[in-house]
């Protein structure tokens, strides 16, 4: 028979986050698996991209690297939140999406034989980012139940053929953010091994309770070796659009760019004029879009805690780590996760798929808080009544 998908890649034909939704439309299961919101954004931003599309702003190609206007305010926001200095012309790159930002990073950046770092349970696109540049994945445990990073673990990864660290805070699927005192003893070992640091921020304002995201980038030593990635996505709730971007020093946005160019080479013209707008909006509603999905967090930590899961505190993004619960009549957290939309008339989706070591994400289910409080409580009902 003729061989057609490259075996490295057989493993991703299918993903588990497409099953979980698959279910979800089939039992008509209430869908806290996928990352989602279920409410749009700002309508200001909403009425620039429209009023864009109809003045022809957009419409065709835009530049290759992205509009101007948006790469400026990428560098203005870096600086404004965090203190870092870049270059809007060299230093900045507009991408579609968070996701096409990390894969042309690891496609730039790493070769056949080289190792990539990351801790897991890893998202799920990392895994197939790194396959697709021929590197070898890594696996570094963040272990139940809190979730830290475990630096010794770490140094004990790192090998002469280690060159690039992906590294995610506010981490998804867990929700947690890494402390200061967390990156300082990684960056110290990505500056003694002088590896790269490809770091997924796509939840960067989304925090909680005294917990802030810290770039690794702001660290000394870092900026120089740090390619960041940010998400309009994310930080403004219009994940259709898929806007995303990635930042750093010169020579590795010139890397980063040089393969990007080759992938969509261009999307989102109009889009892009909107959300240059949203990274000037005040610091009020970036405020004000973390409180609300903390109370949305805190609707569904409280409901699933009364039912008898035990929850990691979420620090960060907009998804709740729990155990099985109740559900102690399965026998790993895949199997529950694939019967519950049956069952309960609820989707979550389980963390062992994000795995390598057993006993790390076994026992463990990821909820997506980011919905409307009327739809958290249907769930949590739904799952009391089974």
């Amino acid at each position: 028979m003729r061989r057609t998908l490259v075996p490295r890649m057989e493993p991703y034909v299918s993903s588990i986050f497409g099953e979980m939704s698959t279910l979800a439309a089939q039992t008509g299961a209430v869908n806290l698996g996928q990352g989602f919101p279920d409410t749009d954004g700002p309508h200001e931003i909403k009425e620039i991209a429209r009023a864009a599309i109809a003045d022809g702003r957009g419409n065709q190609y835009p530049p290759v690297h992205g509009l101007p206007d948006l790469r400026e305010a990428i560098a203005d926001h870096q600086q404004r939140f965090y203190g870092l200095t870049l270059d809007p012309g060299t230093d900045v790159v507009v991408t579609t999406g968070a996701s096409e930002a990390i894969q042309s990073s690891l496609l730039a950046l790493c070769d056949q034989h080289d190792e990539v770092l990351v801790f897991e349970p890893w998202f799920d696109i990392y895994a197939v980012g790194i396959d697709l540049s021929r590197a070898r994945r890594v696996s570094v445990p963040l272990r139940p139940p809190a979730f830290r990073p475990d630096i010794d673990a770490l140094r004990d990864a790192i090998t002469d053929r280690t060159r690039l660290l992906l590294l995610n805070s506010p981490h998804n699927p867990t929700g947690v953010v890494f402390t200061r005192e967390e990156l300082q003893a990684i960056a110290d070992l990505a500056i003694e091994h002088d590896l790269i640091v490809l770091a997924d921020e796509a939840y960067e304002h989304l925090w909680y309770d005294g917990h802030p995201h810290i770039p690794i980038a702001t660290l000394p030593g870092m900026a120089e070796r740090t390619v960041t990635v940010g998400s309009a996505g994310k930080s403004f709730s219009f994940t259709g659009w898929k806007v995303g971007w990635a930042s750093g020093p010169t020579d590795l946005i010139r890397a980063v760019r040089a393969v990007r160019q080759h992938l969509s080479f261009v999307s989102g013209g109009p889009f892009q004029y909107a959300i240059a707008h949203g990274l000037r909006m005040p610091d009020s509603y970036f405020e004000s879009f973390r409180h609300g999905l903390a109370a949305q967090r805190d609707i569904l930590t409280t409901g699933l805690r009364d039912l008898g899961f035990t929850a990691v505190e979420s620090e960060g993004t907009y998804f709740l780590t729990t155990d099985l619960g109740p559900f102690t009549d399965y026998p790993d957290a895949l199997a529950l996760a694939r019967d519950l939309p049956h069952r309960a008339g609820v989707v979550a989706i389980p963390l062992q798929s994000f795995c390598d070591h057993a006993g790390v994400g076994d026992a463990a289910l990821r909820w997506a808080y980011c919905k409307r409080p009327e739809v958290l409580r249907e769930a949590l009902d739904r799952l009391g009544r089974a």
